[in-house]
């Protein structure tokens, strides 16, 4: 390697730190241990990395502004323009402008030019503009954690996706359920990631079978119903509906009453023996654990489906979830959730239970870890979590 060519991310590998680290050791800032400082010179030093001056002089003048970028779908969802004017409120509150970037992003160094640090939001691996962002040289704060291979953020907000998916399964396995299914969201975020590995990993945990059908990461309502006709007409004995998709609830409304299927009543059968562990009436709030490195529940998303059909294990015949159960008949009940709540759930009817995922706070916590980073209020690297709140209605049999 020349001086010509090594970067900070070749010092950071070396090294075995994350890039913010190797700037502030080298540059005398943040919060680094001095053993890692000296570690951190060193392995620059042996290597022949030589800091450009020019780029250090953009970063050290602040432009008063601060960058956010969100999913290509962002514009027709409720839940991003939520957050958005969250984080917006909350940049505002430390001096910082938010600047809206493009989707398909732009090249990372005239972005560090042009801001002091950057949210991205639900980053998606396959989204070509986020390993630029990541290694624009400047504080990155992500909303839910980057899966790819890119140089990962300076810090992270996360919600535990997992548990609150378990709520609504364990909350529709107490109402009655004995088929749920899973209407997924497609790609490798780690949001979508997680919401697949728990449907498996919840099954296999309750003797249920969990059926999962994928379907666009930002699916319409009209998507939602094609796919619920789907379900049902290949397995009439489902009798609960979990949405991923932000806004796609009503689709599945329309299907039960296409089909003469009755939201909210609960199977004849009676529960499938799960317990519920986030309360079945009213709102009931739920945050997830962060383990020593930072993670949470979501890491169970190497645990994927076994069928292509998108369906999880079996259960032995004779159980709740095998195929031998009751099956859904016309007029047999159907119950109806949702992982996103938004207008289009409050609003449906019935309505329909949620994960209240509070975007506008959301919003606000990354703006504020980005703020902190920033103002060096706290670490690089820091990790910081967001709960959410189990909210029951009609579309499960509970009080509206």
């Amino acid at each position: 390697m020349t001086s010509r060519t090594v970067t900070l991310l070749d010092v950071a590998r070396a090294a075995g730190v994350s890039k913010s680290t190797v700037s502030d050791a080298l540059q005398g800032s943040g919060r680094v241990a001095e053993a890692t400082r000296d570690r951190v010179r060193a392995v620059a030093e042996e290597l022949g990395y030589r800091p450009n001056s020019a780029a250090r002089r953009l970063r050290r003048a602040s432009t008063g502004a601060v960058g956010l970028h969100l999913p290509a779908t962002a514009t027709r969802l409720d839940y991003y323009m939520n957050l958005a004017f969250g984080a917006v409120e909350r940049a505002q509150e430390d001096g910082l402008d938010m600047v809206l970037l493009a989707p398909s992003g732009a090249a990372g160094g005239r972005i560090a030019s042009r801001v002091d640090g950057l949210l991205v939001i639900d980053p998606e691996p396959g989204d070509s503009a986020v390993p630029g962002l990541l290694d624009a040289g400047v504080p990155v704060v992500t909303g839910e954690r980057y899966l790819g291979p890119a140089t990962g953020p300076s810090g992270a907000v996360v919600c535990d996706n997992a548990a609150s998916l378990t709520a609504l399964l364990n909350h529709v396995a107490e109402r009655g359920a004995r088929r749920p299914a899973l209407l997924a969201p497609s790609g490798s975020s780690a949001w979508a990631t997680a919401l697949r590995a728990t449907a498996g990993s919840w099954g296999r945990a309750h003797g249920v079978a969990v059926t999962v059908r994928t379907v666009p990461f930002a699916a319409t309502p009209a998507e939602a119903e094609a796919a619920t006709l789907a379900l049902l007409a290949a397995d009439p004995a489902v009798d609960a509906v979990i949405c991923a998709p932000d806004g796609s609830a009503p689709g599945i409304l329309r299907a039960a009453t296409a089909l003469g299927r009755k939201v909210g009543a609960s199977s004849p059968s009676g529960a499938c023996g799960a317990t519920n562990a986030s309360g079945s009436s009213g709102a009931t709030s739920t945050s997830g654990a962060i383990d020593g490195n930072g993670r949470t529940g979501e890491g169970s998303r190497t645990e994927h489906d076994r069928s292509e059909g998108g369906r999880t294990e079996h259960s032995k015949p004779g159980s709740p979830g095998s195929p031998d159960a009751a099956a859904g008949p016309v007029g047999a009940g159907l119950l109806v959730a949702s992982c996103v709540d938004g207008t289009a759930t409050r609003g449906a009817e019935p309505p329909v239970t949620a994960v209240d995922l509070r975007p506008a706070a959301y919003g606000r916590a990354c703006a504020e870890l980005l703020c902190d980073i920033l103002a060096g209020r706290a670490a690089p690297d820091t990790v910081r979590r967001h709960s959410w709140s189990l909210e029951t209605r009609t579309s499960t049999g509970s009080p509206g």
